[in-house]
Order: structure tokens, then sequence, then C-alpha cells
């Protein structure tokens, strides 16, 4: 989310440290996705629920920037079409949970949205300061740094949310915030697919061009 005999040289290596801005980035969502789900099931918030959601894609994700971190960049534009299609499915089906929940009329629990909400607020500030300077480099490395950007949007938007259901009584804050979330998601998804979409057929191209560059030369006819 592989053989490489056949993908294009890189035209630049990983920066130095992503590999281990990865890792820590993958623990930290992987642990926040177990809290928030938790969470999220004890509060009723779809809002959070759509947030741990995210932790757990965005953990995926960083698994599979590892997968191909050494691979040339015809694997790694694909990958990044693989989690921007992700992206945009999980917005899809955020959209399609707040619908469902506001025709249930559930409302959910404010003080444990505020809280958890906050605490994956840190955590995601914390991996998306760490993973900063890598945002300009390839559609994978985008991608990552997307997820990460999206993510600490995400838990100010949560917070505002439980705010918003303290204040009023109301899930209407809740679902708001899960709808832009959704909306998010879909948009980010879109923007890393077109940048994958450029990288994977810069890569066929260098690869087409070096192919033709190997063929040997048929010796001249007298």
């Amino acid at each position: 989310m592989a053989c490489s005999s056949c993908s294009a040289p890189e035209p630049k290596s990983p920066a130095p440290g992503f590999r281990k801005a990865l890792w820590i980035a993958l623990w930290v969502n992987l642990s926040m996705f177990l809290v928030e789900g938790f969470a999220s099931l004890q509060s009723g918030s779809v809002s959070l629920m759509a947030d741990a959601i995210d932790f757990f894609g965005d953990s995926a994700n960083y698994l599979l920037s590892l997968s191909v971190l050494s691979m040339g960049m015809l694997w790694r534009g694909r990958a990044a079409m693989v989690k921007g299609i992700t992206m945009t499915v999980f917005g899809i089906a955020v959209l399609g949970r707040a619908i469902w929940v506001m025709q249930s009329g559930i409302t959910p629990e404010a003080m444990t949205m505020g809280a958890v909400g906050f605490l994956a607020l840190v955590a995601n500030v914390g991996v998306a300061l760490m993973l900063f300077r890598f945002r300009e480099g390839d559609s994978d490395m985008r991608s990552v740094w997307l997820c990460s950007r999206n993510d600490a949007i995400s838990n100010i938007a949560v917070m505002v949310a439980a705010l918003g259901v303290f204040g009023t009584g109301s899930a209407w804050p809740d679902l708001a915030v899960a709808g832009v979330m959704g909306g998010l998601a879909i948009t980010a998804g879109i923007s890393v697919v077109r940048h994958a979409h450029r990288d994977i057929r810069g890569a066929r191209a260098e690869l087409d061009s070096q192919a033709f560059m190997a063929e040997p030369v048929p010796p001249s006819q007298e």
C-alpha cells in the first residue's frame, strides 16, 4: 500500500532521515488508532471515529512508503498512487458514515471527544513538524506530508466539534466536522493521484529512453 528489476533509476534518492521519520510516524499512528478507536466507541463520535480510521490508514501508508523507499521512482510513484486512491476512498466512506449517523439521531459525548482530540493533535503536530522538511520531495514523500498535515487539521476540527456538541447538545457539529474531514481527504487524495501519475509517466519515459539507447546499432550496409 514488487520486483524492482524493471524500475527506472531514481532522479534523486530519498532525503536523509526520511526512513527514520517514517518509522516514528508509523508507531505514533498505530498507537493513536487504538486510543481513538476505543474512545470513538465510548463517545459515539463520528468525527473521532473518522480520525481513528485515518490513523489506521496512515499507518498502512507509512508502511507502504517504507517498503518502496529503496526502489526506483516507478515503484514509488505506484505506491503514492495507491495511497492517493486510499485517501479518496476514506473520504467517501466518512461522508457515508456521517449520513448514516445523521439519520440515527445519536448525540456524541463531548468531553471524551475534546480530550482525545487534543491528545491526537499533539501526536499529529509532532509528526507533521518532523515530516515538514520532506514535503517538496517526490509524490510518495509529498503524500506522507499531506497525510500528516491533514491529520493535524482534522484534530483541531474534532476539538471544535466537541465544543459545538457541548454547547448545543446536538450531533450537528460532529457531523459537520466529519463532512469537512471527508472532503479534505478526497481533495488531498486526488492531488496525490495526479502527482503520482506525473511521476509514473516520467519514470516510464526514462525507461523507454534507456531501452532505446541500449539497443545494439546494426552494422552499416555498404
